[in-house]
């Protein structure tokens, strides 16, 4: 048999609209998960596509005044182009109106139909074009004389249908899907979605309507031309299409079966866990190694954000406005929004999405922590070495020790598709360098002509940050190469491999770096038109970046505004699919007020209960995740980490702050 590849899928993305930064982060983790087996010295295959045979299809093409086929081209055309410009190296793009899918679709539909896995029969029920789902009469909200969608995200009024139909025998695999689920533990994850779909199995499976009357757009039936094959039969069977079954079989064994299918939380119980499983079973074939689903990204209110609600842009518009707004290049900036869609996404629930958030983190953990660290670093190696890096007498070791461990932490999360804490895990690096160089002054040991030790601390900083590029290099393939370049590495960060993160001292005296050059540009309030972005920091000597433009000024006035009282928190919990946000109940001047704050990170509930606190106690209340918050806490943003503010000695609740 010819060796296997590591075989990872997104969901194949319907074209009823252009892509937006939901679909790009389920396809960025994707590219990550492959990028990061290849530097492992493996063989990766990375399928993303578009679902283009879906009755909405042909209701947006009609509003558009299209015919489908011209229409779906279009959009196909989109994703596959947007994928390319987020650098995205996919292996192979599969469309659903491609002669390869269809003859695998019709294919499966004989055999099943022949193996008695298939079978026709009338069928009436509740249809939901959006969804393109069909319901039991149990299932729906009913509301008046109308019988809406169920699924909360959608809502809309449903179709009655009767008509006769070929329906899959779902019911027949209840109980194997349940065996495989329970000796394969690795199979549906996360944890919790897993236990979603044993209890949606539980509840009953029953034989499912595969095919829709025949309208001119769809999968022709085999045999049965007024029927075409229902959307989410046929959507499934490209991870198969795609492999070359059933007349390739040397690409067939290469590929299947996939060891990921990776795609949001909304496809994932119904179809993905149950439906597609099944459907192999029936076939006889080895099932997907692990489904994975991630969460939404919401609104303020936990509503879920994306084409239904024109709530998330398109990645690469986001992209060019972080480059307007940063003077960054683009490409720099398309990889600063990969790495902010995978460290703002908490990836085990939902995470609320807002423009600010991610311009904020950009700021902080690119411009500020590894930018900053960067330029600083190279900087005095120019000044003080004329940029050659000599002999370090010594290795620091708690920082060689410190890279190791973020290395093995980095991996672990990535194991387990926690991309988030893996970022969180090589930031924490990032920050303990920054700290490094406040505590070791170089640019005093400079001055105080203490080369020997100037030289390990600046082999120090050069190392961490190759071990920092190495690591971030499938999340940052530009930046990270810029990062390479940066440090006077002469290979690409191309050339490195997974094990060179946890080889402490690959960077050699005499390395020339070149004159630095500001990777991720700060972004900041234009004063003007002819106002120009403020870069990270360009002076080593100093320990901090220094301000290039006049702080803008607040009277007296405006501040007395601000009504900042003194608070005692009496209980805490944590919110619901948050991994940000602590709910607080804090006790002021005898009155108890619900306060979220996004401390969550730093504090555990247990931490905080009965601290004194200071809160902005007159600001207009928000609604975060269907939780109202009646104020703010006061806290110092120390490294990207909130450090809560208390009064040095306890006062009475309530006492004003001035």
């Amino acid at each position: 048999m010819p060796d296997k590849l590591w075989y990872i899928t997104t969901p194949i993305y319907y074209v009823n609209g252009r892509p937006h930064i939901g679909s790009a982060l389920t396809t960025v983790c994707c590219d990550v998960l492959a990028r990061w087996h290849r530097m492992r010295g493996e063989r990766a295959w990375l399928l993303t596509g578009t679902d283009e045979q879906a009755t909405k299809v042909v209701e947006a093409a009609e509003k558009a005044g299209v015919p489908p086929l011209e229409f779906v081209n279009g959009l196909a055309a989109d994703f596959e182009t947007t994928w390319r410009a987020l650098h995205v190296a996919y292996d192979d793009f599969i469309r659903t109106t491609e002669p390869r899918h269809i003859e695998v679709v019709q294919e499966i539909f004989r055999r099943l139909r022949d193996s008695g896995n298939v079978y026709k029969d009338l069928y009436e029920g509740w249809y939901c074009v959006a969804d393109e789902t069909f319901f039991r009469d149990t299932d729906v909200v009913i509301q008046g004389e109308q019988r809406l969608c169920p699924n909360p995200e959608c809502g809309r009024p449903l179709q009655r249908v009767q008509e006769e139909n070929w329906f899959f025998r779902l019911s027949a695999f209840g109980d194997r899907l349940l065996a495989h689920i329970e000796t394969n533990p690795e199979f549906l994850q996360p944890e919790f979605r897993r236990n979603e779909v044993v209890s949606f199995i539980q509840q009953g499976l029953r034989d499912m309507s595969i095919t829709r009357s025949n309208t001119g757009w769809g999968i022709p039936v085999p045999d049965d031309p007024g029927k075409v094959i229902y959307v989410w039969f046929d959507a499934l069977i490209n991870y198969l299409a795609a492999t070359g079954w059933p007349n390739d079989q040397k690409r067939y064994e290469e590929l299947w079966p996939a060891d990921v299918h990776l795609m949001g939380k909304e496809i994932y119980v119904r179809f993905h866990a149950t439906l597609w499983p099944a459907m192999l079973m029936a076939l006889g074939l080895p099932l997907p190694k692990t489904v994975y689903a991630h969460g939404w990204w919401v609104d303020a209110e936990g509503k879920k954000s994306g084409k239904r609600t024109g709530g998330l842009p398109h990645p690469i518009e986001f992209a060019q406005e972080i480059a307007d707004q940063s003077g960054a290049p683009l490409e720099i900036a398309v990889d600063a929004l990969r790495y902010l869609l995978l460290r703002e996404m908490q990836f085990h629930g939902d995470s609320e999405y807002t423009q600010e958030n991610f311009l904020n983190r950009y700021n902080t953990d690119l411009a500020n922590d590894l930018g900053n660290l960067t330029n600083r670093a190279v900087n005095m190696v120019s000044r003080y070495f004329d940029g050659v890096l000599p002999q370090a007498g010594r290795v620091e070791e708690e920082i060689a020790a410190l890279a190791r461990q973020t290395a093995a932490d980095f991996e672990i999360a990535l194991t387990e598709f926690r991309f988030n804490a893996a970022l969180e895990s090589a930031w924490r690096l990032v920050g303990r360098l920054n700290r490094y160089i406040e505590e070791r002054k170089p640019w005093a040991q400079a001055k105080a002509g203490d080369t020997a030790e100037l030289a390990v601390t600046l082999t120090t900083c050069l190392e961490a940050i190759r071990v920092v590029a190495t690591l971030v290099a499938p999340v940052m393939p530009v930046a990270a190469e810029a990062l390479w370049t940066q440090i006077g590495l002469d290979t690409t960060v191309e050339t490195a491999r997974w094990s060179d993160a946890s080889d402490w001292g690959q960077i050699q005296a005499g390395t020339q770096v070149p004159p630095p050059t500001p990777l991720f540009p700060r972004i900041q309030p234009r004063t003007d038109k002819e106002t120009k972005p403020v870069t990270e920091q360009n002076a080593a000597e100093q320990p901090a970046e220094q301000p290039t433009e006049q702080p803008s000024y607040i009277t007296i006035d405006d501040f007395m505004k601000v009504e900042l009282r003194v608070g005692n928190i009496v209980a805490a919990e944590r919110l619901a699919n948050s991994d940000k946000l602590l709910k607080l109940t804090v006790e002021i001047g005898g009155a108890e007020r619900t306060v979220l704050a996004g401390i969550a990170e730093m504090y555990t509930p247990e931490e905080v209960t009965g601290k004194q606190v200071v809160v902005v106690a007159n600001l207009a209340p928000r609604k975060m995740r269907g939780v109202e918050s009646q104020g703010m806490l006061l806290a110092a943003d120390v490294e990207g980490q909130a450090i809560l503010l208390q009064p040095e000695t306890q006062v009475p609740t309530g006492s004003r702050v001035r």
